[in-house]
Protein backbone atom coordinates (compact mmCIF):
# COMPACT_ATOMS: atom_id res chain seq x y z
CA UNK A 1 0.00 0.00 0.00
CA UNK A 2 1.13 3.55 -0.63
CA UNK A 3 0.31 4.74 2.88
CA UNK A 4 0.85 3.42 6.36
CA UNK A 5 -1.32 0.51 7.44
CA UNK A 6 -1.75 1.93 10.93
CA UNK A 7 -2.17 5.50 12.08
CA UNK A 8 -2.88 7.10 15.44
CA UNK A 9 -5.89 9.15 16.42
CA UNK A 10 -6.47 11.02 19.66
CA UNK A 11 -9.08 9.74 22.07
CA UNK A 12 -9.39 12.71 24.41
CA UNK A 13 -7.69 15.71 26.01
CA UNK A 14 -4.49 15.50 28.05
CA UNK A 15 -3.17 17.74 30.81
CA UNK A 16 0.40 18.09 32.09
CA UNK A 17 1.95 20.12 34.90
CA UNK A 18 5.49 21.44 35.40
CA UNK A 19 7.10 23.77 37.95
CA UNK A 20 10.13 25.56 36.51
CA UNK A 21 11.96 28.11 38.68
CA UNK A 22 8.79 28.72 40.68
CA UNK A 23 6.70 29.32 37.51
CA UNK A 24 3.81 26.91 37.18
CA UNK A 25 3.11 25.63 33.65
CA UNK A 26 -0.08 23.74 32.75
CA UNK A 27 -0.39 22.24 29.28
CA UNK A 28 -3.76 21.21 27.89
CA UNK A 29 -3.79 19.46 24.51
CA UNK A 30 -7.00 18.47 22.80
CA UNK A 31 -8.10 17.04 19.44
CA UNK A 32 -10.19 19.45 17.36
CA UNK A 33 -12.18 19.03 14.14
CA UNK A 34 -11.99 22.60 12.87
CA UNK A 35 -10.89 26.12 13.75
CA UNK A 36 -14.12 26.89 15.59
CA UNK A 37 -13.39 23.97 17.93
CA UNK A 38 -9.83 25.22 18.45
CA UNK A 39 -11.00 28.72 19.33
CA UNK A 40 -13.71 27.37 21.63
CA UNK A 41 -11.09 25.31 23.46
CA UNK A 42 -8.84 28.37 23.75
CA UNK A 43 -11.67 30.45 25.21
CA UNK A 44 -12.49 27.64 27.64
CA UNK A 45 -8.90 27.57 28.90
CA UNK A 46 -8.72 31.37 29.13
CA UNK A 47 -11.85 31.33 31.25
CA UNK A 48 -10.66 28.45 33.43
CA UNK A 49 -7.26 30.08 34.01
CA UNK A 50 -8.35 33.69 33.90
CA UNK A 51 -5.99 34.57 36.76
CA UNK A 52 -2.90 33.21 34.94
CA UNK A 53 -0.05 35.39 33.73
CA UNK A 54 -0.17 33.91 30.22
CA UNK A 55 -2.36 31.54 28.23
CA UNK A 56 -0.20 30.78 25.21
CA UNK A 57 -1.78 28.75 22.40
CA UNK A 58 -1.15 27.01 19.11
CA UNK A 59 -3.35 24.86 16.92
CA UNK A 60 -3.13 22.85 13.73
CA UNK A 61 -6.00 22.08 11.36
CA UNK A 62 -4.38 19.91 8.70
CA UNK A 63 -7.49 19.49 6.55
CA UNK A 64 -7.67 23.22 5.81
CA UNK A 65 -3.93 23.86 6.19
CA UNK A 66 -4.55 26.23 9.10
CA UNK A 67 -1.78 26.92 11.61
CA UNK A 68 -2.19 29.56 14.31
CA UNK A 69 -0.32 30.55 17.46
CA UNK A 70 0.13 33.39 19.92
CA UNK A 71 2.79 34.29 22.51
CA UNK A 72 0.13 35.98 24.67
CA UNK A 73 2.53 38.53 26.11
CA UNK A 74 5.65 36.36 26.31
CA UNK A 75 8.68 37.66 24.34
CA UNK A 76 8.17 37.24 20.59
CA UNK A 77 9.03 33.78 19.29
CA UNK A 78 9.59 32.18 22.71
CA UNK A 79 6.25 30.46 23.27
CA UNK A 80 3.59 30.07 20.59
CA UNK A 81 5.91 29.25 17.71
CA UNK A 82 7.84 26.54 19.60
CA UNK A 83 4.50 25.03 20.62
CA UNK A 84 3.30 25.02 17.01
CA UNK A 85 6.50 23.28 15.91
CA UNK A 86 5.83 20.45 18.35
CA UNK A 87 2.22 20.09 17.19
CA UNK A 88 3.30 19.92 13.54
CA UNK A 89 5.55 16.99 14.41
CA UNK A 90 3.00 15.30 16.66
CA UNK A 91 1.79 12.89 14.00
CA UNK A 92 -1.76 12.66 15.33
CA UNK A 93 -3.70 15.16 13.23
CA UNK A 94 -5.73 18.19 14.26
CA UNK A 95 -4.75 19.45 17.69
CA UNK A 96 -5.05 22.54 19.84
CA UNK A 97 -2.66 23.25 22.71
CA UNK A 98 -2.88 25.87 25.44
CA UNK A 99 -0.01 26.29 27.88
CA UNK A 100 -0.91 28.33 30.94
CA UNK A 101 1.81 30.01 32.97
CA UNK A 102 1.66 31.40 36.47
CA UNK A 103 4.79 33.52 36.80
CA UNK A 104 6.83 32.62 39.87
CA UNK A 105 9.02 35.71 40.05
CA UNK A 106 12.14 34.28 38.38
CA UNK A 107 12.76 35.05 34.72
CA UNK A 108 13.65 32.06 32.55
CA UNK A 109 15.34 33.93 29.72
CA UNK A 110 14.63 33.46 26.01
CA UNK A 111 16.09 29.97 25.80
CA UNK A 112 14.42 28.89 28.99
CA UNK A 113 11.02 30.01 27.77
CA UNK A 114 11.40 28.19 24.46
CA UNK A 115 12.41 25.00 26.24
CA UNK A 116 9.59 25.33 28.74
CA UNK A 117 6.77 25.94 26.25
CA UNK A 118 8.05 23.45 23.70
CA UNK A 119 8.68 20.91 26.43
CA UNK A 120 5.17 21.30 27.81
CA UNK A 121 3.60 20.50 24.45
CA UNK A 122 5.98 17.57 24.00
CA UNK A 123 4.94 16.27 27.40
CA UNK A 124 1.29 16.80 26.50
CA UNK A 125 1.69 14.83 23.28
CA UNK A 126 3.46 12.00 25.09
CA UNK A 127 0.62 11.68 27.60
CA UNK A 128 -2.14 12.15 25.01
CA UNK A 129 -4.44 9.11 25.03
CA UNK A 130 -4.36 7.66 21.50
CA UNK A 131 -5.63 4.61 19.72
CA UNK A 132 -4.48 2.88 16.57
CA UNK A 133 -6.58 2.68 13.44
CA UNK A 134 -5.78 0.27 10.65
CA UNK A 135 -6.02 1.25 7.00
CA UNK A 136 -6.77 -2.24 5.69
CA UNK A 137 -5.60 -3.89 2.52
CA UNK A 138 -8.22 -5.89 0.62
CA UNK A 139 -7.76 -9.37 -0.75
CA UNK A 140 -10.05 -11.88 -2.40
CA UNK A 141 -9.71 -15.51 -1.40
CA UNK A 142 -11.29 -18.33 -3.42
CA UNK A 143 -11.16 -21.85 -2.00
CA UNK A 144 -13.20 -25.04 -1.92
CA UNK A 145 -15.76 -25.83 0.75
CA UNK A 146 -13.87 -28.49 2.75
CA UNK A 147 -11.26 -25.89 3.76
CA UNK A 148 -13.65 -23.18 4.98
CA UNK A 149 -13.67 -24.06 8.68
CA UNK A 150 -9.90 -24.13 9.07
CA UNK A 151 -9.55 -21.07 6.84
CA UNK A 152 -11.78 -19.03 9.12
CA UNK A 153 -9.86 -20.18 12.19
CA UNK A 154 -6.70 -18.72 10.65
CA UNK A 155 -8.06 -15.19 10.23
CA UNK A 156 -7.52 -13.83 13.78
CA UNK A 157 -3.84 -14.80 13.60
CA UNK A 158 -3.39 -12.35 10.73
CA UNK A 159 -5.80 -9.65 11.98
CA UNK A 160 -8.04 -10.41 9.02
CA UNK A 161 -11.77 -9.84 8.98
CA UNK A 162 -14.38 -10.93 6.45
CA UNK A 163 -15.86 -8.00 4.50
CA UNK A 164 -18.05 -10.16 2.25
CA UNK A 165 -18.57 -13.76 1.25
CA UNK A 166 -20.14 -15.51 -1.71
CA UNK A 167 -20.93 -19.20 -2.10
CA UNK A 168 -21.02 -20.54 -5.64
CA UNK A 169 -19.00 -23.32 -7.18
CA UNK A 170 -16.30 -22.32 -4.68
CA UNK A 171 -16.36 -20.11 -1.61
CA UNK A 172 -15.22 -16.55 -2.26
CA UNK A 173 -14.24 -14.20 0.55
CA UNK A 174 -13.18 -10.59 0.60
CA UNK A 175 -10.85 -9.92 3.51
CA UNK A 176 -9.58 -6.78 5.21
CA UNK A 177 -6.20 -7.03 6.93
CA UNK A 178 -2.89 -5.21 7.43
CA UNK A 179 -0.95 -5.15 4.19
CA UNK A 180 2.18 -6.60 5.77
CA UNK A 181 0.24 -9.69 6.91
CA UNK A 182 -0.83 -10.74 3.40
CA UNK A 183 2.30 -12.75 2.46
CA UNK A 184 2.15 -14.82 5.65
CA UNK A 185 -1.57 -15.47 5.23
CA UNK A 186 -1.00 -16.47 1.61
CA UNK A 187 1.71 -18.92 2.65
CA UNK A 188 -0.47 -20.44 5.36
CA UNK A 189 -3.45 -20.86 3.03
CA UNK A 190 -1.33 -22.36 0.29
CA UNK A 191 0.01 -24.95 2.70
CA UNK A 192 -3.42 -25.58 4.17
CA UNK A 193 -5.05 -26.27 0.79
CA UNK A 194 -2.06 -27.85 -0.99
CA UNK A 195 -2.12 -24.91 -3.38
CA UNK A 196 -5.83 -25.14 -4.15
CA UNK A 197 -6.51 -21.49 -3.29
CA UNK A 198 -6.59 -18.29 -5.28
CA UNK A 199 -5.58 -15.07 -3.46
CA UNK A 200 -5.88 -11.74 -5.25
CA UNK A 201 -5.02 -8.28 -3.93
CA UNK A 202 -7.77 -5.79 -4.69
CA UNK A 203 -6.74 -2.36 -5.90
CA UNK A 204 -6.67 0.48 -3.34
CA UNK A 205 -8.74 2.69 -5.63
CA UNK A 206 -11.65 0.22 -5.43
CA UNK A 207 -11.88 0.78 -1.70
CA UNK A 208 -15.40 1.83 -0.68
CA UNK A 209 -15.74 5.30 0.88
CA UNK A 210 -15.46 5.51 4.65
CA UNK A 211 -18.65 5.88 6.60
CA UNK A 212 -18.74 9.30 8.31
Amino acid sequence: MSKKDVYKTVKKQSQSLLIEKKSKFIANVKPVDNEDDALAFLNEMRSKYSDATHNVYAYVIDENNIFRYSDDGEPHGTAGRPMLTMLLHGGVGELSAVVTRYFGGIKLGTGGLVRAYQGMVKLGLETLPTREHMIPARVEVVLDYPHITVFRRLLPDYRATVASENFGVDATYELLLPDQNIPALETALTELTDGAVLITRLDDDTMPPETP
